[in-house]
């Protein structure tokens, strides 16, 4: 009787925001539903879609997402009207709003949006509370992550 194969975990992430976790501390963060039309749920299949310079507002009670581009497909329907970098609604519990709220409102911290990924048939939106990086931040985090490549580097050497 054959052994069953190992199935490999499958990445259900669409994109990532590289650059929010280049300029901000992640203190907290938030898995939020997404509001999406069909051509977009189609785009975010094929991965067409960036995160670079998005970031979340409260507004009314409901947390919207701005600056998210996404690339509607060529084999879209004509009769549809694609906006690429439309403000798209975030679905968070009241408790949840209120605490992105309450901490927004504070110096120095905004929302940004790290991941967009699939969790099952449905698309979530990974939402964390971000105070900014200043260039001495930025300069050591880059050296601790140098130093730790090095620090493997040279326990591997060492147990040859």
């Amino acid at each position: 009787m054959a052994k069953p194969s190992k199935s490999k975990a499958v990445d259900t992430t669409i994109c990532r925001n590289k650059r929010a976790l280049h300029d901000y501390f992640i203190e907290e963060s938030f898995e939020a539903g997404m509001v999406l039309l069909g051509w977009e749920v189609k785009s975010m299949r094929e991965k067409k879609v960036q995160l670079t310079d998005s970031y979340v507002i409260v507004k009314d009670g409901e947390a919207w997402l701005l600056g998210c581009n996404i690339t509607p497909l060529n084999t879209a329907s004509t009769h549809v009207v694609c906006e690429p970098d439309r403000s798209r609604k975030l679905l968070l519990n009241k408790k949840e709003l209120a605490r992105l709220f309450a901490k927004i409102q504070q110096k120095g911290y905004t929302a940004v949006c790290t991941s967009i990924y699939w969790k099952g048939h449905l698309i979530k939106c990974q939402v964390a509370l971000a105070k900014g990086k200043q260039d001495h931040d930025k300069r050591n985090v880059e050296k601790d992550r140098e130093w730790a490549i090095e620090k493997q580097r040279v326990v591997r050497h060492r147990h040859r």
